[in-house]
């Protein structure tokens, strides 16, 4: 694995810290290799973020990283102290918060504990004895120590911590039980930040968290003096926090590390696929070249062919001498051929590549249906005065041809049900109005499919009928990949899952296409290229129907060129 080094890091510590190494690791689960040979340096002020596609085995390297797996094959080094944001916390539901704090707090306690005790032996001890210098050696180690956890700070960064991750109001007597899913996880990642371990493992980490607190965790991890390993799909965290990235993706050498944050990351990429697929092109052109040589060589040698006649005068003077220049051609064009043909650069594999075409297509009736927005201003979807008690109220929202509308809102605010009001899976007081024959297409968060024993293939095959699957074949979309074509759909991961319900949206584009958190379950780079589909590049002058989106994703939302609808709480 390359390893440039990055302009990015935490200045060193005074006490030795040592790197997290993993080397030549191997793990396959059910006869699949998730894990090939894959080697890693983490060193002290390092913040590595991995990237890759749902499967390729970033929570299994962390996993393995942390101990909690074992590699079939390989070997991993890891510091003493070594932090991993576990899915579960390791308390039980009757465990209250103070308790896990407690014991985010207990080495900390233990340096001030210790360092006092230390300091009242020092007193005892003569100073001009051995035990005085060695007493002095011990304390100052682990001063060193209290200082790089800054223990003496602790409680007070606890109480910063929980405020900044949105748990400040909680009383300490709150059991775990009580605790929605994303407080608990916003307090095992306190846990991890009270505690400073020098090496720190993050899987998802941005999960549950609101803005405010998703930029409180990104300023905690530029400060700390340690490592920091962290798979994750969020853009904005991946360009915040990173000095190095890891794409386990499939690539010509193995796992590239590029030194940087993720826009560094997204040039660096688009540069080393073109020359890979430059090598690959080159290396077949010289194949066909070769075969053709070597094809009509070996007919100038044919045993059975005679001479021309333009080789007739002199032709048995030099006969064997051309003979056995042709011959040796030949023979090196073959062992050429041979051998490319052996090592050659395999081809790039097929990116997961949104077909931004597609999602914008229409067939004429369509199109007419639809209208220009300058000579049918009609919207497609209109509310006035809407309300779903509890989840939503809104005074008025027109939906356009071509529009491009990007909601967004803290969570409680009613995105998802304002999506499903506008598809009509969800009855509203107040006015609704569509336009008369409107298509519309919903993505859920929730992607369930009625028959989870039907493959991929066949759920969309009978899900838009044999013409149109013919017509628009589920692998040309560019969201599921081939070897998951007669994969029952049950067995898909959620993300798996996600891209099948969109490859059948966009099948068939609706004229109003409704996505509810998009990005939710896609790596970093399929995230980029539908965004950039869904972004306005073709607007109402081509007749193309509308998209809305309700996301919380931050980079979306940061580099989103239409209109924004944000939602109060």
């Amino acid at each position: 694995m390359s390893q440039p080094q990055s302009q990015h890091q935490h200045q060193p510590s005074a006490r030795p810290q040592h790197a997290l190494l993993a080397h030549d690791v191997v793990r396959d689960f059910g006869g699949r290799r998730v894990l090939d040979g894959v080697s890693l340096t983490a060193s002290p002020g390092h913040r590595i973020g991995l990237i890759g596609e749902n499967g390729v085995g970033k929570s299994t390297l962390l996993r393995i990283l942390a101990g909690v797996d074992e590699p079939d094959t390989g070997s991993v080094v890891r510091p003493a102290e070594l932090g991993f944001l576990h899915q579960e916390m390791p308390f039980d539901t009757d465990s209250t918060i103070a308790a896990v704090l407690d014991d985010a707090l207990r080495e900390a306690r233990e340096d001030l504990a210790e360092l006092g005790r230390l300091s009242e032996e020092i007193a005892r001890v003569p100073e001009d004895t051995p035990a005085h210098r060695e007493l002095l050696d011990v304390y100052g180690r682990r001063l060193e120590q209290a200082q790089d956890r800054e223990s003496w700070d602790a409680d007070r960064r606890a109480a910063l911590v929980l405020e900044g991750l949105g748990l400040g109001s909680l009383t300490h007597d709150r059991t775990l039980g009580s605790l929605s899913g994303g407080q608990r996880g916003r307090l095992a990642l306190a846990a991890l930040l009270v505690r400073r371990p020098t090496a720190l493992l993050l899987d998802e980490p941005t999960n549950h968290l609101d803005d405010g607190a998703a930029a409180f965790l990104e300023e905690q991890l530029r400060d700390l003096p340690g490592t920091v390993v962290a798979a994750s799909h969020d853009r904005a965290f991946l360009d915040a926090v990173c000095t190095d990235l890891i794409d386990l993706d499939p690539a010509v050498g193995g796992p590239v590390r590029h030194g940087g944050n993720y826009s560094a990351y997204v040039g660096a990429k688009r540069a080393e696929r073109a020359r890979w697929e430059q090598r690959h092109a080159d290396e077949q052109e010289e194949l066909r070249a070769l075969r053709h040589s070597a094809g009509v060589t070996a007919r100038r040698v044919a045993p059975d062919r005679g001479p021309r006649d333009s080789e007739k005068m002199g032709y048995g003077h030099r006969a064997g001498r051309v003979q056995s220049q042709i011959s040796r051609r030949l023979r090196n064009a073959t062992r050429r051929l041979d051998e490319l043909e052996r090592v050659q650069v395999p081809a790039p594999p097929r990116p997961l590549r949104f077909a931004a075409e597609v999602l914008s297509a229409r067939t004429t009736a369509q199109v007419e249906s639809i209208g220009r927005a300058e000579d049918d201003p009609e919207p497609l979807v209109s509310l006035r005065d809407v309300r779903v008690p509890g989840r939503l109220a809104l005074d008025a929202l027109d939906v356009a041809a071509g529009e491009r509308l990007l909601v967004t809102g803290a969570n409680g605010a009613g995105k998802s049900t304002l999506l499903a009001v506008l598809a009509g899976r969800l009855a509203a007081e107040g006015e609704v109005r569509r336009r008369e024959h409107l298509t519309v297409g919903l993505l859920a968060q929730d992607t369930v499919f009625a028959r989870p024993e039907r493959t991929a293939r066949d759920t969309y095959a009978r899900g838009l009928g044999p013409e149109r699957a013919e017509a628009v074949p589920l692998v040309s979309l560019g969201l599921v990949h081939a070897a998951d074509l007669d994969k029952p759909v049950g067995t898909l991961s959620v993300g798996q899952r996600r891209r099948l319900a969109l490859a059948l949206l966009v099948a068939r584009p609706p004229q109003l296409l409704l996505l509810d958190e998009p990005t939710n379950h896609l790596s970093p780079r399929l995230c980029d290229e539908l965004e950039e589909a869904m972004n306005p590049g073709s607007g109402p002058e081509d007749g193309t129907g509308a998209i809305v989106i309700a996301s919380h994703d931050r980079w979306l939302r940061r580099r989103w060129e239409g209109h924004t609808l944000r939602l109060p709480r």
